[in-house]
């Protein structure tokens, strides 16, 4: 259902709403677009007049600093006019339904909506009844999807190491509650990463997961799990979608699972260090390597906005 709801019958993207069964050349393909818009704002132009006169609607549900700033600035940068909508200022507030909230907006002729929802499958909720010509991208629903972040994140490995033919890539920390790993784990073993490692305590990985995707292992050893990989993606905590005991603290956490510069040191002298952010100075990484020389966290926030800005331009702008 979902390659065939988020394409269109020519194999075009109509909706962005997770990375599972995209396929290799259209995830490249994003990959690539995005390319000149990075290039193009490290270099001070950051304006294409590609989607003027279309009209983008950011509706966030839960809080978001640099996925919400990084899509209303992909969408500004692109042309679009862009809409930012308060949820809790909304009529959602008055018990207006979610349905009737997009009916509503997509009567005055927008043509994207940027969705955000504590609720896993909203955007697919949204996508099912969207109208014909309206686009829904996925900015992360509950536990399942975060494609953006992946492919944001996938842009930035490959800026680095160029091929993700021979990686490893190590993921660390809360598996359970992380749409980001998810996405990350379909989008990299589809460009072709066959060493992934997913590495974290017991509580907080999800069973079966290794089933997910081919190359997938499951390490509960920090050390053991990161000998020898290319990249290390680290996950906040997600206390807020903890109930009950998942770990004994915070500071144990750290102890066992924390990266610090001790832990960094052991580690290949060219890996990559990556967080989606927001990160827990002092639980999973130590502020002092946060943005130390192996860091690509803030390169990570800056790709965001032109991997953004390619996804919009496929939907919207056509081919190029």
């Amino acid at each position: 259902m979902t390659p065939s709801l988020q394409l269109d019958p020519q194999g075009r993207l109509r909706h962005l709403l997770t990375t599972e069964g995209l396929p290799r050349p259209l995830l490249e393909r994003l990959l690539d677009r995005a390319e000149p818009y990075a290039r193009a704002s490290e270099a001070g132009f950051k304006k294409d007049p590609l989607l003027t006169g279309k009209t983008v609607v950011n509706l966030f549900f839960e809080n978001s600093t640099r996925t919400r700033t990084t899509f209303e600035l992909a969408a500004a940068r692109l042309s679009a006019d862009v809409v930012n909508l308060h949820v809790q200022a909304s009529s959602t507030a008055k018990g207006e339904t979610l349905l009737d909230t997009l009916k509503t907006i997509e009567a005055m002729q927008v043509d994207l909506f940027v969705i955000r929802h504590e609720a896993s499958g909203a955007a697919h909720f949204f996508a099912e009844r969207a109208a014909p010509g309206v686009a829904i991208l996925n900015a992360g629903d509950g536990r399942h999807a975060h494609p953006t972040q992946a492919l944001l994140d996938s842009f930035t490995i490959r800026r680095h190491k160029k091929s993700f033919a021979g990686l490893s890539v190590a993921i660390v920390g809360d598996i359970v509650h992380s749409r980001v790993a998810r996405s990350n784990i379909h989008a990299l073993t589809t460009l072709g990463v066959t060493d992934l490692r997913l590495v974290g305590p017991t509580t907080l990985m999800p069973a079966g997961i290794d089933q997910l995707a081919p190359g997938l292992s499951i390490e509960h050893d920090l050390m053991r799990g990161l000998d020898g990989v290319d990249v290390v993606i680290l996950l906040r905590l997600q206390k807020e979608r903890m109930v009950g005991a998942f770990l004994p603290s915070l500071g144990e956490f750290h102890r066992d699972y924390g990266l610090t510069a001790a832990r960094l040191a052991r580690l290949k002298p060219d890996v990559l260090l990556m967080h989606p952010g927001p990160i827990n100075r002092g639980v999973e990484i130590s502020g002092d390597i946060a943005y130390g020389e192996r860091s690509v966290i803030l390169e990570q926030v800056q790709h965001g906005v032109a991997v953004r800005m390619a996804v919009m331009a496929e939907i919207l702008g056509g081919s190029q």
